[in-house]
């Protein structure tokens, strides 16, 4: 069973789109954690969101520049801080994403945590697109 097994998550490992949604999961750990807490401390919902989702784009970059698409990041230089500058602007876009789902449906009554996760789905979705077509090609 563990020879079957072992060769398995060796070749689910290789595949970007399982390291992506590996990393995504961790950066959603400190995202959603920090958002948890900020929303504990009496942040109003919509700055707690956008303050994790921050959080949560500094662990993403970490991650994916350096187990999800490290053959592809740039070396040091220009060409690393126009890589860097485009992946935030990625986050950029998940950010606004995830902050307006969350600002528009807590005002028609939805609880923030339920919103918060149609925006997670939502956000992933445009950001995976954006670095595996334009950041990290």
């Amino acid at each position: 069973m563990m020879a079957m097994v072992v060769p398995l998550f060796h070749r689910l490992g290789q595949l970007t789109l399982v390291r992506y949604v590996l990393a995504s999961v961790g950066a959603l750990a400190v995202d959603m954690g920090s958002f948890l807490a900020l929303l504990a401390l009496g942040v109003p919902a919509m700055a707690a969101s956008a303050l994790g989702y921050a959080l949560g784009i500094v662990a993403h970059w970490l991650l994916s520049s350096r187990a999800v698409f490290a053959e592809t990041v740039a070396a040091s230089g220009p060409a690393r801080r126009r890589q860097q500058a485009l992946f935030v602007g990625s986050a950029l876009v998940g950010l606004a994403i995830t902050t307006l789902v969350v600002g528009g449906l807590v005002r028609l009554g939805l609880d923030p945590r339920g919103a918060k996760v149609l925006a997670i789905g939502l956000s992933f979705a445009a950001t995976w697109v954006l670095r595996k077509q334009v950041v990290f090609r």
